[in-house]
C-alpha cells in the first residue's frame, strides 16, 4: 500500500488509521467499526491499546469483504469468507459457488482507491445506495464508487453473461447509471469521476459485444439500419446498446455517433438507403421533429421501386412529440422489435 502524505507515512510501521482506510476504500469509518463489532473484521494492532491501526493483512481482509459484498454475498457470509482468506485458506461459500457455476465471475481483489465516504445513510459507505437497481446493480454501483475498474469491468461482463444484453442494459446498466448520475447531481458534483468511470466501462462492454460478433454472416436484409444522435446531442450509450443488440441478431447497422449535422445525416440516408433510421435525443433541446419528418419523407432506391426508411424517435428528449409514420420505441427491446419487424 502506498502512503502519500506525511501523516499517513508516519503510521507505516504500525499500519494505517481507520479514517485513511475508509477514504481509500470508499466506505465510512462507521462501516469499518460496524464490521469489526459484528463480524470481527478489525485491526490486529491497536496503538496504546486504544487507537486502531490497520496492517496490510487487515487491509486485504477488508478489501475482500468489499469485493464479496459487491458480488452479492450477504455481509455475514462475506465476512466469514474474508476471514478465512485472511488466514490463508481458500474458502468458497455455497452462495459464491452457485454464482460461479451460473457464470457470474466474482471480481478479483478490489483496488484500494476510491472517493471519500458516501453521505450519511449509505448502506455500505461506498457511496449513495441505488434506489431500484437490484442486487447486480448495487454491486456494480459499489464497485464504481470505489473506483474499482477491474470489478466494474468484470461485473458488467457477468451481468451480460447471466441476463443477456437487453436485460442487462435495461435492468442493470441504465438504472445504475441513473442512480450514479443522481448522486453527483445531488452532492455538488462530488461523484463526477464515478459516473465517468462507469460510463466508460459500459461503453467498452457494449463495443466489445459488437466487435465480438465479427465474422458472423448478417441476416439477409435490404439495407443496414442507420443509428445517429441528433445535432448537438452527445449521449451515445443508448445507440451503442442498440448497435450491440442488432449485431447480436446479425442485423447490419451503421452507427454515426454523437452530434451528427443535418447535412451529413441526410447524405448518409441518401447514400445508404437504410431500412430504418434511429434518431436519439436525450434532451428536448436536441429533438428536431422537422428533421425527422424530412428523413421519413425522403425516398431512395432505383426508379420505379423507390421506398422510404422507418424512422424511430428514441430517447426522452422527444417527450410527447411524434408525427404520423414516426415510431416511438419505449425501450431497447421494443426498438429492436420495430427495426426487425417484417415490411408491411
Amino acid at each position: 500500500m502506498e502512503l502519500s502524505s506525511p501523516d499517513e507515512a508516519e503510521t507505516a510501521d504500525v499500519g494505517v488509521t481507520t479514517g485513511f482506510l475508509a477514504r481509500k476504500l470508499g466506505v465510512s469509518p462507521t462501516t469499518l467499526r460496524s464490521w469489526d463489532r459484528r463480524y470481527g473484521l478489525g485491526p490486529a494492532v491497536r496503538v496504546d491499546g486504544r487507537h486502531r491501526r490497520w496492517a496490510p493483512d487487515d487491509v486485504a481482509m477488508v478489501q475482500e469483504m468489499c469485493r464479496l459484498t459487491a458480488a452479492g454475498l450477504p455481509p455475514a457470509e462475506a465476512a466469514r469468507a474474508a476471514k478465512e482468506a485472511a488466514r490463508g485458506r481458500v474458502a468458497v461459500s455455497p452462495l459464491l459457488a452457485d454464482r460461479t457455476r451460473a457464470g457470474v465471475r466474482v471480481p478479483e481483489r478490489a483496488a484500494l482507491t476510491a472517493p471519500g465516504p458516501g453521505p450519511t445513510g449509505s448502506r455500505s459507505g461506498t457511496g449513495p445506495p441505488p434506489g431500484d437497481v437490484g442486487r447486480d446493480g448495487r454491486g456494480l454501483a459499489r464497485a464504481a464508487f470505489r473506483l474499482d475498474a477491474l470489478a466494474v469491468r468484470e461485473q458488467l461482463a457477468a451481468v451480460v453473461r447471466t441476463h443477456g444484453l437487453t436485460k442487462a442494459w435495461e435492468e442493470v446498466m441504465v438504472p445504475t447509471l441513473r442512480e450514479v448520475g443522481r448522486s453527483w447531481e445531488s452532492s455538488g458534483d462530488r461523484y463526477v469521476e464515478v459516473e465517468h468511470l462507469l460510463s466508460w466501462h459500459v461503453s467498452a462492454t457494449l463495443r466489445h459485444l459488437y466487435v465480438s460478433t465479427e465474422g458472423h454472416e448478417p441476416r439477409t436484409m435490404t439495407s443496414p439500419v442507420l443509428l445517429a444522435c441528433l445535432p448537438d446531442e452527445q449521449h451515445t450509450l443508448p445507440l451503442e446498446a442498440l448497435n450491440a443488440a442488432l449485431a447480436e441478431r446479425r442485423v447490419p447497422a451503421l452507427t454515426l455517433g454523437a452530434a451528427v449535422p443535418p447535412e451529413a445525416l441526410m447524405a448518409a440516408v441518401q447514400r445508404v438507403g437504410p431500412r430504418a433510421v434511429v434518431l436519439w435525443s436525450q434532451s428536448p433541446t436536441t429533438a428536431n421533429l422537422p428533421l425527422a419528418r424530412h428523413i421519413a419523407a425522403t425516398r431512395w432506391g432505383v426508379r420505379g421501386a423507390r421506398t422510404r426508411s422507418r424512422v424511430l424517435l428514441s430517447g426522452p428528449g422527444w417527450g410527447g412529440q411524434s408525427s404520423p409514420g414516426l415510431l416511438r420505441p419505449r425501450h431497447l427491446a421494443e426498438a429492436v422489435g420495430l427495426i426487425t419487424a417484417p415490411d408491411d
